[in-house]
């Protein structure tokens, strides 16, 4: 191959020096809204749903079982996330499965943070399910963000390649956060500060307690976040009930 590098340079310049407008939107707008001469403005909240120790799980020399592990797993986290009509992009990077919302109103984070839950619950699920099939057990990280995001379309102009890039708060702290729950003393569920203070006041509306079921930590590299354990416990009496 040759790379035209003189031409690479009059595209990068053409870009530098373009014009971006950045428009304001409650909700994340649809996909052919967006061009490559603009940009949007949004408040999301991203959850991250990450395998813990995949490396291990991925080398087993039991491909059949691996695989069909990663499909339960895959399969029942994107029907959790795909409820409802808030959601802008839902995907899976290798091991971990995500999904983006607009979540302009406090009642969108919380009705958010009820999908985490369940998802926290499905685990128990597959992995008593899993038990039964004499398979690997798993656990996983879930990580949850919200932040007001400038969302652009990035790619090569003109070739049909391209993809939305997520500017912010949201989508990134949601994936750091994944990482670091469910191990070191961390509970699975982990949430951004932002998350924890525009979600917790419906979550106490329903239950007093809820404040307790959280912890506070600091990290020096991702500030102030929350963690918890937190379950439904309808769907957990069934599960270990025998899932009859």
């Amino acid at each position: 191959m040759y790379y035209e590098y003189k031409e690479g340079k009059k595209r990068v310049n053409d870009i530098l020096n373009s014009s971006l407008q950045i428009i304001e939107k409650d909700n994340i707008p649809s996909e052919d809204t967006f061009t490559f001469d603009n940009a949007y403005k949004c408040w999301v909240t991203s959850i991250f749903v990450d395998i813990r120790d995949s490396t291990t799980l991925f080398s087993n020399d039991k491909q059949v079982m691996v695989a069909k592990i990663i499909k339960s797993f895959t399969s029942e986290i994107i029907e959790i996330l795909r409820e409802g009509n808030t959601y802008n992009e839902i995907g899976i990077r290798g091991d971990c499965v995500y999904a983006v919302y607009s979540s302009p109103k406090q009642n969108d984070i919380s009705e958010i943070m009820d999908k985490v839950f369940w998802i926290n619950t499905l685990f128990k699920m597959l992995n008593k399910l899993f038990e039964q099939k004499g398979y690997e057990t798993i656990k996983a990280g879930i990580g949850v963000s919200s932040a007001q995001e400038v969302i652009i379309k990035a790619g090569r102009k003109g070739t049909g390649i391209n993809s939305k890039v997520w500017i912010g708060d949201a989508v990134t702290k949601a994936s750091k956060l994944s990482s670091l729950s469910n191990k070191n003393n961390i509970s699975p569920i982990a949430l951004s500060d932002c998350t924890y203070i525009n979600m917790i006041d419906n979550l106490t509306k329903n239950n007093s307690d809820a404040p307790n079921w959280f912890t506070q930590v600091y990290d020096y590299k991702y500030g102030k976040y929350y963690h918890g354990d937190i379950i439904k416990s309808e769907f957990n009496e069934w599960i270990n009930g025998g899932m009859k």
